[in-house]
């Protein structure tokens, strides 16, 4: 009798025990299961946060560019007035000195006019402002070439060569006094040294002795000299 009782007892006390092992062991997978759970929302939470911050750094650069783009295509339409094209301005004649023939404002061989720009071209002005013109206001000025003289006329050189270039005088008129009075004692070189200074003058390859130009008409024949140096930028020509 004293075996059986003592093999219930141990038999229920295995059995408390086991009980209280599977209540630990379902408490324990009940927390593990709240706390993957609260993992899990906590994950899907950051997720959708980090999805919001991706298309709202998209958009924001879209918008971005998108601006910058046409600012830019834009900004190109409205530039200085300066930089208009061909047949986007006109600019008017300047006024020219009765006496020198050259422009009243030439100054160290540079004069300026004034340009137009075209009727409904909008342009900025020097200061900045944009400007939309309607064909009869400046917009901006504009530097051309011109010539320095000092007093040789064209006309009145040729003609000394002409008639009296025999006796020096188109020599001693434009400042070469020894080849003047050369000539005029040899006769203008027995007439070959006339000839040869009329021909070298009414070309203007004979000009004042100060290196100055001669006063011709402005709308005149002038010679334009064409020469290359060492600073003359060399162009390397591209067949079309």
């Amino acid at each position: 009798m004293k075996t059986s009782l003592t093999g219930t007892k141990s038999h229920e006390l295995d059995l408390g025990r086991h009980s209280r092992r599977m209540c630990r062991f379902k408490n324990l997978l009940m927390s593990r299961d709240g706390s993957v759970g609260v993992l899990t929302t906590f994950n899907m939470a950051s997720h959708g946060s980090w999805l919001f911050c991706l298309r709202t750094l998209s958009l924001s650069i879209f918008f971005d560019c998108t601006y910058c783009h046409f600012h830019r295509v834009l900004g190109n339409d409205v530039d200085s007035c300066k930089s208009l094209r061909l047949g986007q301005y006109l600019c008017k004649e300047p006024r020219i000195d009765d006496v020198t023939q050259e422009p009243a404002n030439c100054k160290d061989m540079i004069a300026w006019v004034e340009c137009l720009p075209a009727p409904n071209v909008s342009c900025r002005l020097s200061n900045g402002t944009e400007f939309r013109f309607s064909g009869e206001e400046v917009g901006f000025n504009q530097s051309i070439p011109c010539r320095n003289v000092s007093g040789y006329s064209y006309k009145i050189a040729v003609a000394l060569s002409l008639f009296l270039g025999w006796l020096g005088a188109d020599r001693f008129y434009l400042g070469y006094p020894a080849l003047g009075l050369l000539k005029f004692c040899t006769v203008g070189f027995c007439g070959i040294g006339s000839l040869v200074d009329f021909m070298l003058i009414s070309m203007q390859i004979v000009g004042p002795s100060d290196t100055s130009d001669y006063i011709v008409d402005y709308y005149g024949a002038r010679l334009t000299r064409l020469s290359i140096t060492n600073d003359t930028y060399r162009r390397t020509q591209i067949s079309p």
